[in-house]
């Protein structure tokens, strides 16, 4: 059983990285040209509130980082430390919570 839940996290882990990377993308963009005009803060929620496509396209962000950073914690704390197992899942686990927790909190703030 555990080497089918490796493949299926490691498979997982390249797809969500797949859905990142045009997604990072954007983002930096977006970032470098709302920077470059001068925008503020506050003038960029006012663009981006009530905006549906915003809210979508982060919503996918959030996702997919969660997932693709909970995996790759959950490696490193197997590499790393000495917790093993249904621990190092826990930990992954709690991570990814806490990212969806947080990110989607942002993301309601956006839109």
């Amino acid at each position: 059983m555990s080497g089918r839940l490796e493949i299926w996290l490691f498979t997982l882990q390249r797809l969500s990285a797949m859905v990142l990377a045009p997604l990072v993308i954007l983002h930096l963009a977006t970032m470098i040209y709302a920077v470059q005009g001068g925008l503020s803060a506050s003038e960029i929620l006012a663009r981006t509130q009530g905006s549906v496509l915003w809210g979508t396209l982060y919503g996918i962000f959030i996702v997919a980082v969660a997932v693709h950073g909970a995996i790759g914690l959950r490696t490193i704390v197997r590499e790393m430390t000495r917790i093993q197992g249904a621990g190092a899942s826990a930990v992954a686990v709690l991570f990814c919570a806490g990212v969806l927790t947080l990110g989607f909190g942002a993301v309601e703030a956006l839109i």
